[in-house]
């Protein structure tokens, strides 16, 4: 019987995963919350690192001097109007708001700005300013009339210094935002945001409906949180990745910080156009970018157009598209209006307006690149290198803008014309202005293009000085003993080195008029008489004298350096007259009032340090002197253009024509001006046909303070005689009264002994009679 056989059959293996299927999801949960929780802990740890330590790298804001006002002031109209307009100011019928103003006449109305100076804030307040001609003539309170002493505008915005490469932004706290602009981004892009936890669904679905309704994309679905966390964290790309960190983000966000500090962070991150090469991020820039306005005082219009650029700035770009700028911004205030932020009235008024836009890139400031580069070299020196890496400071600089921009159209306009005389388009200039009481750089011009930014001549361009020398070196004399009456020598005079080498200066029209007094040698700028007085005091003391009014660069003490070998630069230059300016008080020039931190604390305040350098006496008969430049002298154009004036001042001429320089000061203002070549070619110009013009071309624009001499205890006025300069009785002889230090004079000279008294005609008589008598 055959053997029966049968397959062994293998058990099938039970399914692991049906038996163990909800501990292994379990399992993968527990990681999955594990690598969520990571993921978010890391999360958690780039919030809290951005929110709560520097958020941006927020440049350094500088700003002008404030314009102090009040009666008497040497202010025009039209000079304040012109401040007005760098401030952007706007002019209305009837100013009721912040940065506006209204004119009548000779009369300004204006709601000033409020502002946190650099020692203290300050209220907005209304001003009533009267004029008469160059003067500021009464300052009123509009609401009661109460006549006021004194007042300040707020200082012009100039330029933001060590701003990011790839981004610009102008920090802005929510409390300076008006209240509809935020309420008018909150209508548009989460009208939900106080009360989702960062995201919202819902948010998403009634964007839906409502873009669906107008027709095109009204309203977005990411909560400003959202956004937020995108533009702080993450990049631009559509994934659903980058999604799902945002909503992660925003969650966290929303959970660790208060509502009111995420929306202050968005309103200052949010991007809102392309400057260059920089992005335009948050309102308060954007603010100037658009507008050249700050925040505060925007219209309902220019609100609804920022608030509109969020959903795409260069789709709606409004300078290259502006027909659609419009259209998204009327849309705006459409919806604002439908939700009852603003009433028809409003809603009419403002979509009935343009634009308004500002030219692109202008950003409401007042460039001055000249004067940015004194305050960078100032900065650098005064604080070093990595000074301005720090966030968020506040510069309060000493530029006048009235200063600047008349010295601006000055040297412009002047050039213009002088090139057309001279037939040379390549003629340049510079000017610095300097408020000489207080030391402080009003303004500088650093070539004929004022708005280039590359060669700055008032700093960098050292070159001869020609005549300017001489005001110093009369200033040493006269300190050594000289007075304004000394006699000089202007007579052929033959000079010879160590090396042999023979010199024989000559007068500009050489001419030789014997001797001449000091005072007119100075006047008439006179070369022989300068270089006799010069060696008389003795080259080495001349050059020492200079070191102490100001000069820093090396002076070879050669005979030559008398008639302005010297090179230096219009800076320089002003630096040596403000010395005499003061009648020998140095003190350094300086562009800085004072800086503020980032917390508005003051770090820095300008102290003058001012040191006795020349015998005040001295500095006064030399400033004495050249006003008589200005009355009769080389500088005569000025006396003539403006008469009645008083106003001290020298030209400077050097070797063959190639530089023109002046030096000018009233009352207030201490002006240096350079007219040549960059090739050091030849002008054709002198001081008084190069340089002097341009500074007579800024008075026309800036007015003239007539200079007040005060003199020094010790200086009276003295008789002194046109024979040989000694003091003497005009009864006698011909004599000019000149200001002089009387201490160290001579006896004042007398008549001259007269002759034996003559017999009267009744003695000769009875003397004939006694000889006739005798001879009998």
């Amino acid at each position: 019987m055959a053997k029966k056989t049968t397959r062994k059959t293998r058990k099938k293996p039970v399914k692991k995963q049906r038996r163990f299927g909800w501990g292994l999801m379990l399992k993968l949960a527990l990681v999955g919350a594990v690598l969520i929780g990571v993921f978010g802990i890391y999360l958690d740890s780039q919030v809290r690192a951005r929110f709560e330590g520097q958020k941006w790298a927020l440049p350094a804001l500088v700003y002008s001097r404030p314009l102090e006002l009040f009666p008497g002031q040497k202010l025009s109209h039209a000079q304040m109007l012109r401040e007005l307009q760098l401030l952007n100011y706007r002019k209305v019928a009837s100013p009721s708001r912040p940065g506006e103003y209204a004119v009548s006449n000779n009369r300004i109305e204006i709601h000033r700005r409020p502002f946190n100076f650099s020692d203290g804030a300050e209220q907005s307040r209304t001003l009533l300013l009267s004029f008469d001609g160059q003067r500021l003539s009464r300052m009123q309170n509009p609401d009661n009339g109460r006549e006021l002493g004194y007042a300040r505008m707020d200082p012009v915005l100039l330029d933001r210094l060590n701003v990011d490469e790839r981004e610009d932004r102008l920090l802005v706290r929510l409390d300076q935002v008006p209240e509809l602009l935020v309420q008018t981004l909150i209508t548009v892009e989460d009208r939900d945001f106080y009360q989702h936890d960062g995201v919202s669904p819902l948010a998403i679905l009634r964007a839906l409906v409502v873009n669906i309704k107008a027709g095109r994309t009204v309203q977005g679905g990411s909560t400003l949180t959202q956004q937020l966390a995108k533009n702080f964290f993450l990049t631009q790309d559509r994934s659903l990745w980058r999604k799902v960190q945002e909503a992660y983000m925003a969650l966290i966000i929303d959970f660790r910080y208060d509502k009111d500090e995420i929306l202050e962070a968005y309103l200052n991150e949010v991007y809102l156009g392309q400057n260059g090469a920089k992005g335009v991020h948050g309102f308060g820039l954007a603010s100037y970018f658009y507008f050249g306005l700050p925040i505060n005082e925007l219209n309902p219009d220019q609100m609804a157009l920022l608030v509109a650029l969020v959903k795409g700035p260069s789709f709606y770009d409004p300078w290259r598209n502006a027909e659609r700028a419009r259209e998204r911004r009327d849309l705006v205030l459409r919806l604002l209006a439908n939700e009852g932020h603003i009433d028809r009235q409003t809603y009419e008024r403002a979509s009935s307006r343009d634009l308004g836009l500002i030219e692109r890139g202008r950003m409401g400031y007042g460039r001055t690149p000249a004067f940015m580069g004194l305050l960078r070299n100032e900065l650098q020196g005064r604080f070093g290198p990595e000074f301005l890496n720090q966030n968020g400071l506040r510069i309060f600089t000493s530029l006048d803008p009235i200063a600047q921009h008349t010295a601006e159209q000055a040297v412009a306009e002047q050039i213009k014309q002088l090139r057309a005389n001279t037939k040379r388009n390549d003629l340049e200039a510079a000017m610095v202005v300097s408020n000489w009481r207080k030391g402080e750089v009003s303004a500088v011009v650093g070539g004929a293009d004022p708005a280039f930014a590359g060669f700055n001549r008032a700093l960098s361009a050292r070159r001869p000085i020609g005549s300017l020398i001489k005001p110093p070196v009369y200033a040493l004399g006269l300190e050594s003993g000289f007075t304004l009456a000394s006699t000089l020598k202007d007579e052929p005079v033959t000079l010879r080195s160590e090396g042999g080498q023979v010199w024989r200066p000559k007068n500009y029209d050489r001419q030789y008029r014997g001797n001449v007094l000091l005072v007119d040698a100075l006047a008439k700028s006179l070369n022989v008489p300068t270089v006799n007085l010069g060696m008389a005091i003795g080259l080495d003391k001349v050059v020492d004298g200079l070191r102490r009014l100001g000069v820093e660069q090396p002076i070879p003490p050669y005979p030559s350096m008398l008639l302005g070998t010297l090179e230096l630069t219009p800076f320089e230059v002003n630096q040596l007259f403000l010395t005499l300016a003061n009648q020998g008080l140095h003190q350094p020039l300086t562009s800085i009032r004072a800086i503020q931190d980032e917390e508005g604390e003051l770090i820095y305040q300008h102290n003058a340090q001012a040191r006795q350098v020349l015998e005040p006496e001295a500095g006064y008969l030399g400033l004495y002197a050249m006003t008589r430049a200005v009355a009769g002298g080389t500088a005569a154009h000025l006396a003539a253009r403006f008469p009645n004036r008083v106003m001290a001042g020298k030209t400077g001429t050097t070797n063959d024509l190639r530089d023109a320089w002046f030096a000018g000061l009233d009352n207030e203002e201490l002006v240096t001006a350079w007219v040549g070549r960059d090739d050091n070619g030849v002008t054709g110009l002198t001081g008084a046909s190069g340089a002097l013009r341009v500074y007579s071309r800024y008075l026309d624009g800036r007015g003239v303070d007539s200079l007040e001499l005060t003199p020094p205890p010790g200086i009276d006025q003295v008789n002194f005689a046109l024979s040989d300069g000694q003091p003497a009785d005009p009864r006698c002889e011909q004599t000019r009264l000149l200001p002089a230090r009387t201490h160290d004079l001579p006896p004042i000279r007398g008549c001259q002994p007269s002759l034996p008294e003559l017999p009267s005609g009744e003695q000769v008589s009875d003397w004939l009679r006694d000889i006739f008598n005798f001879a009998r």
